[in-house]
């Protein structure tokens, strides 16, 4: 016997403009728990392929791509903002009728989440937190220099487009793993592809600059989850370049029934610990529905 792999799909929604590229798992159920998969940078709704095969057949995954990410296209002139990719995504969610949703936040899907449930809160039964920064004490000193620059910044712009090497964009996925042989190239390959279509780089480029609008907002986030004390999961690479484990431990100040789990892996844990973490995740999603 063979445990179920989940039924995908792969949609296109336009959004104001912006045609939306998305995976789908079709659950068995129909009111299966609904999960929304906000994925980081520098990739795109296909670093949750191996969650949504494992998942899926029990509950709703649903993963968009940003725009400048993955096979989202936006039109000539979409401003590239975190206010913006909210604006979409909330407007992906209302698309597709989600009035209640366990969100998945992980990097720059933390900064585009936290914005939705600003918006949203009653959407939202729980949040799956893995290296989804929303405390200074998490930033590293690495994180600081970049996320710190702007584009009035000195040498910025360099220092934006040497994130968006290939070197670069392997290293995120490497560094921090003590077996870096489990880690597929699939995953920093496409996420490189995409970096390197028209236009995709000064995307990212306007959201590095962008990334101080979301640490000037911490401070309202936390208070976010000391009101309404969502139900939490953290499942946190201890050994991530950017996003440190201390705020991982942070969120606890502001949700301490939240649940922790530490894995000595990097930035894209999924990569190494699948298997350790789908389970978690899917006794949290049977707990948070009710």
């Amino acid at each position: 016997m063979f445990a179920s792999t989940a039924r995908t799909v792969h949609r296109h929604l336009d959004v104001d403009g912006v045609d939306v590229f998305y995976r789908e798992s079709l659950p068995e159920r129909p009111d299966a728990p609904v999960l929304l998969l906000l994925h980081g940078f520098p990739s795109g709704s296909h670093q949750f392929r191996g969650l949504i095969d494992a998942l899926g057949s029990h509950y709703r995954l649903i993963a968009p791509d940003y725009p400048g990410s993955g096979h989202t296209r936006a039109p000539d002139g979409f401003t590239y903002s975190f206010d913006r990719l909210a604006d979409i995504t909330e407007g992906f969610v209302q698309r597709l009728g989600l009035d209640r949703f366990v969100m998945y936040v992980f990097d720059f899907g933390a900064p585009v989440g936290f914005r939705i449930a600003e918006r949203h809160p009653e959407r939202i039964a729980g949040l799956v937190v893995q290296n989804g920064n929303a405390y200074a004490e998490g930033l590293s000193d690495t994180a600081r220099g970049l996320l710190g620059l702007t584009s009035e910044t000195p040498g910025a712009r360099d220092a934006a487009q040497a994130v968006l090497t290939l070197d670069a964009t392997r290293g995120q996925y490497e560094t921090g793993v003590p077996a870096p042989d489990l880690v597929a190239p699939d995953g920093w390959t496409l996420d490189q592809h995409f970096l390197d279509l028209p236009g995709r780089k000064e995307a990212q480029q306007a959201l590095i600059f962008d990334y101080h609008s979301n640490v000037e907002r911490y401070d309202a986030w936390q208070e976010w989850l000391r009101r309404h004390t969502p139900p939490a999961l953290i499942t946190w690479g201890s050994n991530d370049p950017f996003f440190t484990e201390p705020g991982a431990r942070a969120y606890l100040r502001d949700l301490p029934d939240a649940e922790l789990h530490l894995f000595d892996t990097g930035h894209f844990a999924l990569e190494t610990h699948l298997p350790e973490i789908a389970p978690l995740i899917a006794d949290f999603l049977d707990r948070a529905w009710k």
